[in-house]
């Protein structure tokens, strides 16, 4: 029997990309977001989910993509993260969401390391969903890197599952 993972698979800008389904905890549709003062482009600022606040991350930003409007298909894709020895609730919006999807684990391809318009050091791997390519988060790193915020609130009532990743 094939090893395979669980993906919620979402577009950014054309392009397809991965989250273990570990990490994530809801998918919201867009709404008003409070800016908090001096924070980096790519924090929006934070969202009230049912009396929690979280950060919420434009990944276009992040990920040095050009910007782009909200639609009706941006989603805010709440996640439980390790992040520096907890883990932390953070939303990530996305151009859209497209599906929980199965990944096998053998088909997983290492980062190619010739440049791009993504930031590769941001990535775990490529995955295939048939013949087309899912470019897979590697969320330690991204939570990691220079700019995010280090007070980010401890999730409440994490899921199992995401506790264990």
């Amino acid at each position: 029997m094939a090893e395979s993972t669980q993906y919620l698979t979402l577009g950014l800008d054309g392009e397809t990309f991965g989250i273990s389904i570990r990490n994530v905890r809801e998918i919201l549709d867009m709404r008003p977001i409070c800016r908090l003062p001096h924070a980096p482009a790519f924090l929006l600022g934070m969202i009230d989910v049912r009396g929690s606040g979280y950060p919420i991350v434009d990944l276009r930003l992040k990920l040095d993509l050009p910007s782009a409007p909200a639609t009706d298909a941006t989603r805010i894709i709440i996640l439980d993260v390790a992040f520096e020895n907890r883990i932390v609730g953070v939303g990530f919006v996305a151009d859209c969401v497209y599906e929980v999807t199965d990944i096998d684990d053998r088909t997983m391809e290492a980062v190619p390391d010739v440049g791009g318009r993504w930031k590769s050091d941001y990535i775990a791997g490529i995955g295939r969903k048939g013949e087309e390519f899912v470019i897979i988060f590697d969320l330690i790193r991204l939570m990691a890197h220079e700019g995010m915020p280090s007070g980010m609130p401890s999730a409440a009532a994490a899921p199992a599952a995401a506790a264990a990743a």
